[in-house]
């Protein structure tokens, strides 16, 4: 299984970098199934076996909590949400459980609830991806 998606993080409508080497770990000479190369926001999913991989399970990789209404170390309340959408459409319930397909769009959007963010519907993944 060799699949790639794309994932926009937004908070307070600013984009915020999905890091290079997430799942890449040089020195044990290991890589997870779900990793990233460059900080361009693609999720390489990459398996031996044919399964289901979940956000929840790149945000593991990542070591950023996500759930229904926390991404990290925020929490929705306040005024503020967190909401999730796959190739432009809003998801409902808990982000973690989102599955990756290829060439899916995700975004992760948190901040004051009646703000209007841009949520990107695709992405150009590079050629070969």
């Amino acid at each position: 299984m060799h699949i790639h998606a794309h994932l926009d993080v937004l908070v307070d409508g600013n984009p915020v970098t999905v890091p290079a080497y997430i799942g890449i770990d040089d020195k044990a000479q290991q890589i997870s199934p779900l990793h990233t190369h460059d900080p361009s926001g693609v999720i390489h999913i990459e398996s031996p076996v044919k399964a289901t991989f979940t956000l929840g399970q790149f945000m593991t990789e990542w070591n950023v909590a996500l759930d229904a209404d926390r991404i990290g170390g925020m929490k929705a309340g306040g005024g503020n949400v967190l909401r999730a959408y796959v190739n432009g459409k809003q998801i409902k319930g808990d982000p973690a459980a989102i599955v990756l397909h290829a060439h899916d769009e995700i975004a992760l959007v948190y901040g004051p609830e009646h703000q209007n963010v841009k949520v990107p519907a695709t992405f150009t993944f590079p050629a070969g991806l």
